[in-house]
C-alpha cells in the first residue's frame, strides 16, 4: 500500500512538472502585438522573418526567440533652435519640428535599433537641410508664403486716404519665389529620401518659430518704436491742427453771433428811444410851459445845492423862476 501511495506521489509530481514546463515554454513562446507596435522578431540577433504588423496573440519558438517591438503611431521630433544666415545676410532665431513613423521595422532595426539613435539620425538630416535651405533665399522667403500685397497704415508719407476710409493706407509687395510652406515642404522631400535608408519616414515638417538673434532684434524693437513714434507725433500734429481749425471757426461763429446780437440789440434800442422821444415829445408838448418849469428844477437839483455859489443877474433866463418867486 505504501509502495502504491509513493508511485502515485512520483506520478503527480512528474506531471506536475510537466505542467509547470508547459505552462512555461507557452508563456515563452507567445506574445501579444497591440494595435499602436509592431514586431520584429530576432533569434541570436538575426531577424527573423518579416514585420509581424496586425494586432493580436502571435507566437514565436520559446526561449531561444525574441520579441522587439517598435511603435507604429505618429512619432515627434522636436529640433534644437538654432542660428542661421538669410541670404540677404540677416541672422534669425529658427526653431523646426517634424512628425514622423517607422515605416520598415527591419530595416529600422538594421540600422538604427532605438529611437534615440532615430533621433540622432533626423538631427543630423533635417537640421542641415533646412539650414541650406533658409540661407539660400532672403528672409523674406521665410517668414511669408506668398507675394500676396499687404495693407499697411502709411502716416509717416502723408498719403491721400481713399473715400470712405479714415486712415491713408498703401499697398506693400514682396516678391516671393518659394514661401514657408514651400521650403517646409523642401525640407521634408530632401528628408523623406535619405531617411528612407533608414525605415523611417518622414510625415511633415514644419517652421515652429523664427525670430531676430538678440542683437539685431534690439535694433529692430528701436526702429519700430521710433517708426511708430513718428507716426504717433504726426497724429498728434495733425490732431493739433483740427483743433485749431476747429477753435478758429467756433471762434469765428462766436464772433458772428455777437456781431448779429449787438446789431438787433442796437435796432431795438433806438426803436425803444424813438418811441421814448415821441411819447415824450407827445407828452410836454401838451404843456409847454410845465415842460420848461419841470427841466428848470432838474436843472437846479442837478447844479446847485447848499455849497454853491452862483452870482448871476436876476435877468437872467435860468433865475426867472426865483425872481417870480420874490415878486
Amino acid at each position: 500500500m505504501e509502495d502504491a501511495n509513493s508511485n502515485m506521489g512520483r506520478v503527480n509530481a512528474v506531471f506536475f512538472a510537466i505542467a509547470v514546463i508547459a505552462a512555461l515554454v507557452l508563456y515563452n513562446s507567445a506574445y501579444v502585438i497591440d494595435e499602436t507596435e509592431q514586431v520584429v522578431i530576432t533569434q541570436f540577433g538575426r531577424i527573423i522573418g518579416d514585420a509581424k504588423k496586425t494586432p493580436g496573440l502571435k507566437f514565436k519558438v520559446p526561449f531561444i526567440q525574441k520579441v522587439n517591438y517598435f511603435p507604429k503611431n505618429l512619432l515627434e521630433w522636436d529640433g534644437d533652435p538654432g542660428q542661421i544666415p538669410t541670404k540677404d545676410k540677416t541672422y534669425i532665431w529658427v526653431d523646426t519640428f517634424a512628425r514622423w513613423r517607422i515605416s520598415d521595422p527591419v530595416v529600422y532595426f538594421q540600422t538604427v535599433k532605438d529611437e534615440f539613435s532615430a533621433l540622432k539620425r533626423l538631427d543630423d538630416i533635417i537640421d542641415p537641410a533646412m539650414r541650406d535651405l533658409i540661407s539660400a533665399y532672403p528672409l523674406v522667403e521665410s517668414v511669408r508664403n506668398t507675394d500676396r500685397p499687404m495693407d499697411t497704415f502709411d502716416a509717416i508719407r502723408g498719403l491721400e486716404a481713399k473715400e470712405g476710409e479714415d486712415t491713408p493706407k498703401r499697398m506693400v509687395r514682396y516678391r516671393v519665389d518659394l514661401g514657408r510652406a514651400e521650403i517646409a515642404r523642401q525640407i521634408e522631400k530632401q528628408a523623406r529620401e535619405k531617411l528612407a535608408d533608414f525605415g523611417i519616414q518622414i510625415v511633415d515638417v514644419k517652421i515652429k518659430r523664427i525670430n531676430y538673434i538678440d542683437s539685431v532684434r534690439g535694433s529692430v524693437y528701436d526702429r519700430m518704436i521710433a517708426e511708430r513714434n513718428q507716426i504717433a507725433e504726426k497724429f498728434r500734429a495733425e490732431g493739433q491742427g483740427e483743433a485749431s481749425n476747429i477753435r478758429g471757426e467756433k471762434e469765428k461763429e462766436l464772433q458772428v453771433i455777437k456781431s448779429q446780437a449787438y446789431k438787433q440789440a442796437q435796432e431795438i434800442k433806438g426803436k425803444a428811444d424813438a418811441q421814448a422821444t415821441r411819447i415824450y415829445s407827445a407828452a410836454y408838448g401838451q404843456d409847454p410851459e410845465f415842460y420848461a418849469f419841470v427841466k428848470t428844477m432838474e436843472l437846479y437839483t442837478k447844479t446847485l445845492d447848499k455849497d454853491s455859489t452862483v452870482i448871476l443877474s436876476t435877468d437872467s433866463e435860468l433865475m426867472k423862476y426865483f425872481k417870480k418867486s420874490s415878486d
